[in-house]
Protein backbone atom coordinates (compact mmCIF):
# COMPACT_ATOMS: atom_id res chain seq x y z
CA UNK A 1 0.00 0.00 0.00
CA UNK A 2 1.60 3.54 -1.03
CA UNK A 3 1.16 6.67 1.19
CA UNK A 4 -0.76 9.68 -0.66
CA UNK A 5 1.76 12.06 -1.58
CA UNK A 6 0.43 15.38 0.15
CA UNK A 7 -0.20 18.39 -2.53
CA UNK A 8 1.72 21.01 -2.52
CA UNK A 9 -0.31 23.38 -0.95
CA UNK A 10 -1.06 21.02 1.98
CA UNK A 11 2.94 20.57 1.88
CA UNK A 12 3.57 23.95 2.77
CA UNK A 13 1.37 24.46 5.37
CA UNK A 14 3.03 21.47 7.16
CA UNK A 15 6.07 23.04 7.12
CA UNK A 16 5.60 26.26 8.41
CA UNK A 17 6.77 26.89 11.70
CA UNK A 18 3.70 28.74 13.24
CA UNK A 19 0.42 27.16 13.85
CA UNK A 20 -2.16 28.07 11.06
CA UNK A 21 -6.04 26.49 11.28
CA UNK A 22 -8.79 26.94 9.07
CA UNK A 23 -12.48 27.36 10.37
CA UNK A 24 -15.43 26.99 9.07
CA UNK A 25 -19.17 28.96 9.08
CA UNK A 26 -19.37 27.73 12.72
CA UNK A 27 -16.05 28.22 13.77
CA UNK A 28 -15.12 24.80 13.79
CA UNK A 29 -11.99 23.81 12.34
CA UNK A 30 -11.24 22.30 9.67
CA UNK A 31 -8.04 22.05 8.84
CA UNK A 32 -4.62 22.33 10.72
CA UNK A 33 -1.19 21.88 10.26
CA UNK A 34 1.64 19.98 12.91
CA UNK A 35 2.18 23.63 14.23
CA UNK A 36 -1.20 23.72 15.40
CA UNK A 37 -1.78 20.46 16.80
CA UNK A 38 1.32 20.85 18.72
CA UNK A 39 0.27 24.56 19.91
CA UNK A 40 -2.86 23.55 20.39
CA UNK A 41 -1.66 20.48 22.39
CA UNK A 42 -4.41 17.86 20.41
CA UNK A 43 -4.27 15.83 17.66
CA UNK A 44 -5.80 16.42 14.10
CA UNK A 45 -8.98 13.99 14.53
CA UNK A 46 -9.98 16.00 18.14
CA UNK A 47 -9.53 19.29 16.52
CA UNK A 48 -11.63 18.78 13.35
CA UNK A 49 -14.44 17.83 15.91
CA UNK A 50 -13.66 21.20 18.19
CA UNK A 51 -14.67 24.88 17.86
CA UNK A 52 -11.81 27.54 18.30
CA UNK A 53 -14.18 29.01 21.34
CA UNK A 54 -13.30 25.62 23.18
CA UNK A 55 -10.02 26.12 22.72
CA UNK A 56 -9.02 29.54 24.01
CA UNK A 57 -9.84 31.36 27.20
CA UNK A 58 -13.58 33.08 27.82
CA UNK A 59 -13.52 36.33 26.13
CA UNK A 60 -10.59 35.66 23.96
CA UNK A 61 -9.82 38.92 21.46
CA UNK A 62 -9.35 36.00 18.90
CA UNK A 63 -12.91 35.60 18.90
CA UNK A 64 -13.80 39.18 18.71
CA UNK A 65 -11.09 39.24 15.79
CA UNK A 66 -13.11 36.51 13.71
CA UNK A 67 -16.40 38.53 13.76
CA UNK A 68 -14.17 41.57 12.38
CA UNK A 69 -12.58 39.83 9.89
CA UNK A 70 -16.36 38.29 8.49
CA UNK A 71 -18.22 41.58 9.14
CA UNK A 72 -14.96 43.46 6.83
CA UNK A 73 -14.50 40.60 4.12
CA UNK A 74 -10.74 41.63 4.65
CA UNK A 75 -7.65 40.65 6.64
CA UNK A 76 -7.08 41.59 10.08
CA UNK A 77 -3.78 41.45 12.63
CA UNK A 78 -4.14 41.31 16.11
CA UNK A 79 -0.83 41.48 18.48
CA UNK A 80 0.56 40.71 21.56
CA UNK A 81 -2.72 38.78 22.24
CA UNK A 82 -2.28 36.72 25.88
CA UNK A 83 -4.35 33.41 24.98
CA UNK A 84 -2.89 31.63 28.32
CA UNK A 85 -4.99 29.51 30.03
CA UNK A 86 -4.81 25.76 32.00
CA UNK A 87 -5.10 23.61 28.70
CA UNK A 88 -2.63 26.10 26.95
CA UNK A 89 -0.18 26.99 29.59
CA UNK A 90 1.05 29.47 31.01
CA UNK A 91 2.88 32.75 29.30
CA UNK A 92 1.16 32.30 25.65
CA UNK A 93 1.72 35.41 23.75
CA UNK A 94 0.46 35.23 19.87
CA UNK A 95 0.26 37.78 17.70
CA UNK A 96 -2.80 36.68 15.20
CA UNK A 97 -3.06 36.93 11.54
CA UNK A 98 -6.65 36.22 10.34
CA UNK A 99 -7.74 36.66 6.22
CA UNK A 100 -11.27 34.85 4.80
CA UNK A 101 -10.38 31.94 2.68
CA UNK A 102 -12.48 33.52 0.07
CA UNK A 103 -14.48 36.06 -1.29
CA UNK A 104 -18.17 34.94 -0.65
CA UNK A 105 -17.36 32.44 2.25
CA UNK A 106 -17.65 32.22 5.95
CA UNK A 107 -14.07 30.43 5.95
CA UNK A 108 -11.08 32.45 8.01
CA UNK A 109 -7.64 30.85 8.09
CA UNK A 110 -5.70 31.90 10.98
CA UNK A 111 -2.39 31.75 11.39
CA UNK A 112 -0.26 32.58 15.00
CA UNK A 113 2.81 33.62 16.25
CA UNK A 114 3.81 33.26 19.23
CA UNK A 115 6.01 35.71 21.23
CA UNK A 116 7.16 34.02 23.99
CA UNK A 117 10.83 34.43 23.70
CA UNK A 118 10.74 38.32 22.28
CA UNK A 119 8.56 39.25 25.22
CA UNK A 120 11.35 37.58 27.78
CA UNK A 121 13.58 39.54 26.08
CA UNK A 122 12.01 42.51 26.08
CA UNK A 123 11.78 41.85 30.23
CA UNK A 124 15.33 40.96 30.08
CA UNK A 125 16.10 44.94 28.48
CA UNK A 126 13.56 46.09 31.14
CA UNK A 127 15.55 44.61 33.79
CA UNK A 128 18.77 45.65 32.26
CA UNK A 129 16.87 49.76 32.65
CA UNK A 130 16.12 48.65 36.38
CA UNK A 131 19.50 47.37 37.26
CA UNK A 132 20.99 50.72 35.65
CA UNK A 133 18.67 53.00 38.17
CA UNK A 134 19.50 50.65 41.08
CA UNK A 135 23.46 51.46 39.98
CA UNK A 136 22.45 55.25 40.90
CA UNK A 137 20.54 54.68 43.78
CA UNK A 138 23.27 52.48 44.83
CA UNK A 139 25.93 55.07 44.55
CA UNK A 140 24.34 58.08 46.19
CA UNK A 141 23.19 55.27 49.10
CA UNK A 142 26.69 55.13 49.69
CA UNK A 143 27.81 58.57 49.61
CA UNK A 144 24.73 59.88 51.51
CA UNK A 145 23.92 56.49 53.88
CA UNK A 146 27.15 54.56 54.86
CA UNK A 147 28.91 57.18 56.13
CA UNK A 148 26.42 58.31 58.40
CA UNK A 149 25.09 55.15 59.99
CA UNK A 150 28.81 54.45 60.67
CA UNK A 151 28.88 57.31 63.30
CA UNK A 152 25.80 56.06 64.78
CA UNK A 153 26.63 52.64 64.90
CA UNK A 154 29.92 54.03 66.89
CA UNK A 155 27.93 56.16 68.82
CA UNK A 156 25.68 53.32 70.37
CA UNK A 157 28.57 51.04 70.77
CA UNK A 158 30.09 53.63 73.31
CA UNK A 159 27.06 54.57 74.91
CA UNK A 160 26.12 50.58 75.63
CA UNK A 161 28.87 50.38 78.45
CA UNK A 162 26.78 52.45 80.76
CA UNK A 163 23.18 52.01 79.56
CA UNK A 164 21.15 49.79 81.51
CA UNK A 165 20.51 46.16 80.70
CA UNK A 166 16.91 46.79 78.79
CA UNK A 167 18.89 50.17 77.28
CA UNK A 168 21.49 47.94 76.53
CA UNK A 169 19.19 45.52 74.20
CA UNK A 170 18.30 48.77 72.74
CA UNK A 171 22.06 50.25 71.38
CA UNK A 172 22.48 46.42 70.69
CA UNK A 173 19.27 46.83 68.40
CA UNK A 174 21.00 49.79 66.88
CA UNK A 175 24.12 48.67 65.55
CA UNK A 176 22.28 45.10 64.38
CA UNK A 177 19.87 47.50 61.86
CA UNK A 178 22.89 49.92 60.78
CA UNK A 179 24.66 46.35 59.81
CA UNK A 180 21.82 44.70 58.50
CA UNK A 181 21.13 48.54 56.14
CA UNK A 182 25.12 48.69 55.15
CA UNK A 183 24.98 45.12 54.00
CA UNK A 184 22.02 46.03 52.22
CA UNK A 185 23.54 48.88 50.33
CA UNK A 186 26.81 46.22 49.65
CA UNK A 187 24.83 44.22 47.61
CA UNK A 188 23.09 47.08 45.61
CA UNK A 189 26.54 48.23 44.42
CA UNK A 190 27.44 45.52 43.15
CA UNK A 191 24.84 46.40 40.07
CA UNK A 192 27.49 49.07 39.74
CA UNK A 193 30.29 46.88 38.88
CA UNK A 194 30.46 46.84 35.11
CA UNK A 195 34.12 45.32 35.00
CA UNK A 196 34.74 42.79 32.31
CA UNK A 197 34.27 39.15 33.83
CA UNK A 198 36.98 36.92 33.99
CA UNK A 199 35.96 33.56 32.32
CA UNK A 200 37.12 30.54 31.52
CA UNK A 201 35.60 27.19 29.87
CA UNK A 202 34.07 25.17 32.62
CA UNK A 203 32.35 21.88 33.21
CA UNK A 204 28.94 23.44 34.27
CA UNK A 205 28.29 19.43 36.08
CA UNK A 206 31.32 20.46 38.37
CA UNK A 207 29.95 23.67 39.13
CA UNK A 208 26.27 22.32 39.61
CA UNK A 209 27.81 19.46 42.23
CA UNK A 210 29.29 21.96 44.09
CA UNK A 211 26.25 23.81 44.57
CA UNK A 212 24.15 20.65 45.61
CA UNK A 213 26.84 20.01 48.33
CA UNK A 214 27.09 23.79 49.36
CA UNK A 215 23.22 23.74 49.78
CA UNK A 216 22.21 20.11 50.79
CA UNK A 217 24.69 20.32 54.14
CA UNK A 218 22.74 23.59 54.81
CA UNK A 219 19.60 25.31 53.88
CA UNK A 220 18.45 22.59 51.56
CA UNK A 221 19.04 19.77 54.00
CA UNK A 222 15.16 19.02 53.74
CA UNK A 223 14.56 18.84 50.22
CA UNK A 224 15.61 15.71 47.81
CA UNK A 225 17.45 17.24 44.91
CA UNK A 226 17.85 15.32 41.74
CA UNK A 227 20.00 15.27 38.58
CA UNK A 228 19.07 15.03 34.88
CA UNK A 229 22.50 16.08 32.94
CA UNK A 230 23.49 15.68 29.20
CA UNK A 231 27.13 14.10 29.73
CA UNK A 232 27.93 15.11 26.30
CA UNK A 233 27.43 18.90 26.78
CA UNK A 234 30.51 21.12 26.06
CA UNK A 235 32.17 23.52 28.40
CA UNK A 236 30.74 26.76 29.50
CA UNK A 237 32.89 30.23 29.10
CA UNK A 238 32.01 31.35 32.33
CA UNK A 239 33.20 32.53 36.15
CA UNK A 240 32.98 29.76 38.39
CA UNK A 241 32.36 31.89 41.56
CA UNK A 242 29.65 33.76 39.57
CA UNK A 243 27.58 30.81 38.17
CA UNK A 244 28.23 29.09 41.78
CA UNK A 245 26.55 32.71 43.50
CA UNK A 246 23.93 32.39 40.56
CA UNK A 247 22.43 28.43 41.02
CA UNK A 248 22.85 28.96 44.96
CA UNK A 249 20.41 31.78 44.78
CA UNK A 250 18.00 30.07 42.19
CA UNK A 251 18.41 27.10 44.49
CA UNK A 252 17.81 28.71 47.73
CA UNK A 253 14.56 30.61 46.06
CA UNK A 254 13.37 27.15 45.22
CA UNK A 255 13.89 25.41 49.25
CA UNK A 256 11.91 28.45 50.69
CA UNK A 257 9.40 27.75 47.83
CA UNK A 258 8.88 24.34 48.89
CA UNK A 259 9.09 25.34 52.47
CA UNK A 260 8.71 22.09 54.73
CA UNK A 261 7.09 20.12 52.27
CA UNK A 262 7.29 16.29 52.88
CA UNK A 263 7.22 15.94 48.80
CA UNK A 264 9.76 19.03 48.34
CA UNK A 265 11.88 18.23 45.01
CA UNK A 266 14.36 20.30 42.87
CA UNK A 267 15.62 19.35 39.45
CA UNK A 268 18.89 20.48 38.36
CA UNK A 269 18.79 19.54 34.35
CA UNK A 270 21.80 20.48 31.44
CA UNK A 271 21.10 20.39 28.33
CA UNK A 272 21.88 20.91 24.59
CA UNK A 273 19.47 23.21 22.39
CA UNK A 274 21.06 23.91 19.37
CA UNK A 275 19.09 26.07 16.91
CA UNK A 276 18.43 28.98 19.77
CA UNK A 277 19.94 32.28 18.57
CA UNK A 278 18.93 35.64 19.44
CA UNK A 279 20.23 39.20 19.56
CA UNK A 280 21.62 40.26 22.83
CA UNK A 281 22.46 42.98 24.46
CA UNK A 282 25.89 44.27 24.17
CA UNK A 283 26.62 42.38 20.77
CA UNK A 284 25.85 43.34 17.91
CA UNK A 285 25.33 39.82 15.92
CA UNK A 286 23.03 37.34 16.20
CA UNK A 287 24.53 34.81 19.28
CA UNK A 288 23.61 31.21 19.49
CA UNK A 289 22.82 30.50 22.85
CA UNK A 290 22.87 26.34 23.12
CA UNK A 291 23.36 25.31 26.80
CA UNK A 292 20.53 25.29 28.73
CA UNK A 293 20.48 25.04 32.40
CA UNK A 294 17.48 24.46 34.87
CA UNK A 295 16.29 25.02 38.47
CA UNK A 296 12.94 23.34 38.46
CA UNK A 297 11.04 22.73 41.72
CA UNK A 298 7.23 21.38 42.55
CA UNK A 299 6.33 24.19 44.41
CA UNK A 300 3.29 26.55 44.46
CA UNK A 301 4.74 28.70 41.97
CA UNK A 302 5.48 32.17 41.38
CA UNK A 303 2.48 34.80 41.55
CA UNK A 304 1.30 35.94 37.99
CA UNK A 305 0.97 39.28 38.73
CA UNK A 306 4.63 39.11 39.98
CA UNK A 307 5.93 37.06 37.17
CA UNK A 308 6.81 40.00 34.61
CA UNK A 309 8.54 42.37 37.16
CA UNK A 310 10.41 38.94 38.77
CA UNK A 311 14.34 39.97 37.59
CA UNK A 312 13.45 43.65 38.79
CA UNK A 313 15.43 44.74 41.89
CA UNK A 314 13.07 44.68 45.19
CA UNK A 315 10.56 42.52 43.50
CA UNK A 316 10.12 39.72 45.79
CA UNK A 317 6.96 37.45 47.71
CA UNK A 318 9.20 36.63 50.65
CA UNK A 319 8.18 38.81 53.87
CA UNK A 320 11.89 39.67 54.99
CA UNK A 321 12.90 39.09 51.24
CA UNK A 322 15.23 42.32 50.16
CA UNK A 323 14.02 41.82 46.35
CA UNK A 324 18.01 41.69 45.03
CA UNK A 325 18.96 38.53 44.92
CA UNK A 326 17.11 37.33 41.51
CA UNK A 327 17.92 40.95 39.91
CA UNK A 328 21.56 40.34 40.72
CA UNK A 329 21.06 36.21 39.08
CA UNK A 330 20.18 38.39 35.67
CA UNK A 331 22.54 40.77 35.71
CA UNK A 332 25.19 37.86 36.17
CA UNK A 333 23.48 35.89 33.16
CA UNK A 334 23.08 38.89 31.34
CA UNK A 335 27.17 39.81 31.38
CA UNK A 336 28.21 36.55 30.75
CA UNK A 337 25.92 37.16 27.35
CA UNK A 338 23.06 35.00 28.21
CA UNK A 339 19.28 35.06 29.37
CA UNK A 340 16.94 33.80 31.90
CA UNK A 341 13.67 32.63 32.09
CA UNK A 342 11.16 32.06 34.55
CA UNK A 343 7.78 29.55 33.21
CA UNK A 344 5.38 28.84 36.26
CA UNK A 345 2.62 27.27 37.62
CA UNK A 346 0.47 25.14 39.68
CA UNK A 347 3.02 22.08 39.36
CA UNK A 348 5.75 24.21 40.19
CA UNK A 349 8.26 26.50 38.50
CA UNK A 350 11.32 26.30 36.41
CA UNK A 351 13.94 29.09 35.93
CA UNK A 352 16.21 28.28 32.77
CA UNK A 353 19.46 29.85 32.00
CA UNK A 354 20.37 29.69 28.23
CA UNK A 355 23.89 30.47 27.61
CA UNK A 356 26.66 30.24 24.95
CA UNK A 357 28.87 27.18 24.69
CA UNK A 358 32.73 27.60 24.54
CA UNK A 359 34.63 27.06 21.41
CA UNK A 360 38.44 28.01 20.54
CA UNK A 361 39.38 29.89 17.38
CA UNK A 362 42.21 31.17 15.69
CA UNK A 363 42.45 34.49 15.12
CA UNK A 364 44.42 35.87 11.23
CA UNK A 365 47.59 35.63 13.59
CA UNK A 366 47.24 32.12 13.91
CA UNK A 367 46.82 32.68 17.86
CA UNK A 368 44.69 30.46 19.86
CA UNK A 369 42.09 32.70 21.52
CA UNK A 370 38.85 32.27 23.60
CA UNK A 371 34.91 32.75 22.89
Amino acid sequence: MTKTKPSLPEAMLAALPHPVILLDGTDHIAAANSAAEAFFQASLPFLKRTRIVDLVPFGSPLLALLVQVRSRGAAVAEYRVDLSSPRLGADRIVDIYASPMAEESDEIVVMLQERTMADKMDRQLTSRGAARTVTGLAAMLAHEIKNPLSGIRGAAQLLEPALGEDDRLLARLITDEADRIVKLVDRMEVFSDERPVEREPLNIHAVLEHVKRLTTSGFARHVRIHEEYDPSLPPVYANRDQLIQVFINLVKNASEALGSSDDGEIVLSTAFRPGIRLSVPGSRDRVSLPMEFCVRDNGPGVPEDILPHLFDPFITTKTNGTGLGLALVAKIIRDHGGVIECDTGSSGTTFRILMPAYHERVDAAGTMTEQ
